[in-house]
């Protein structure tokens, strides 16, 4: 990393459209499935580079401000060669809210599973007050604790959440489990970066083991994770859902870029079915 004053020369660089939602988003089309990506573009020049992207990846794109003309949130991030680590420098969607008027109405219909990942808070509520009457599973991608998560946690099926998600008054893993398990979550799992992920479903304990690999890029991972997930989970049991969506993510670690993977490991030789 550079010191103070310190100008490096870098090996490689890429810009990609990311955040949590949107990596999600693509690596779930990819295995097949149609996919509408609620998010804030807005009407800034960068927004055009974002729209040209996600439309290489065939993505139904709702753009929930779409009127908004400052910048979109940007990320700077370094990965280092030697282990594939990555350290990040990001504005979260503070400055780019989402505004409810213009989410289409009965967006739910021929929805087969709802991805949230604790941004745009009052949107997720939304969602969740059409469903109901309506069971459609809701996977929660807790990366951190986001202020208000508590209002909809009653709501979801399958809470995957990394080792920096603690909840109000939580401080270990522990807690957590007991935190998600007393507002009615009936699936748990956290990840540990390349440790086994632990698991609660349905008040049975577990590991998964995650796969050794020699990384050259870990951004993206835990997005590429969810994505996986979510597929996985309309085919197979939760265990089973989360070795699969575990394998597809270190998989990708072995490329630079979050999209690189999906490039060199067509989607057939991980799954036949959609």
């Amino acid at each position: 990393m550079p010191q103070s004053n310190e100008k490096i020369v870098a090996l490689d660089t890429a810009i990609t459209t990311g955040g949590p939602a949107t990596n999600a988003a693509v690596t779930f089309g990819y295995f097949g499935h149609e996919v509408t990506l609620l998010t804030v573009i807005g009407n800034h020049p960068i927004g055009e580079l974002i729209t040209v992207e996600l439309e290489g990846y065939s993505l139904k794109v709702i753009d929930l401000n779409p009127w908004q003309t400052h910048e979109p949130p940007i990320s700077s991030i370094v990965v280092t060669q030697s282990t594939g680590e990555r350290a990040a420098i990001s504005l979260n969607a503070v400055k780019s809210p989402a505004n409810p008027l213009f989410l289409p109405p009965n967006i739910i219909n021929d929805i087969d599973i709802i991805l949230i990942d604790g941004h745009q808070l009052v949107i997720s509520e939304e969602i969740i007050r059409q469903i109901p009457n309506r069971k459609i599973p809701v996977v929660l991608d807790g990366g951190s604790w986001k202020p208000g998560l508590e209002s909809i946690l009653s709501q979801i099926d399958y809470a995957i959440c990394s080792s920096h998600f603690f909840p109000p008054d939580c401080q270990d893993i522990e807690s957590v489990f007991r935190y998600l398990q007393d507002c009615g979550v009936s699936h748990i799992a956290i990840t540990h970066g390349e440790k086994a992920i632990q698991y609660w479903s349905n008040g049975e304990r577990g590991e998964v083991e995650v796969p050794v690999i020699e990384a050259v890029d870990t951004l993206g991972a835990g997005d590429i994770f969810h994505g996986a997930f979510c597929h996985y989970i309309l085919l197979e049991e939760f265990a089973v859902a989360l070795t699969q969506a575990m394998k597809v993510a270190s998989h990708s670690c072995k490329y630079f870029g979050p999209r690189k993977w999906m490039e060199k490991h067509p989607f057939s030789s991980w799954d036949n079915s959609k």
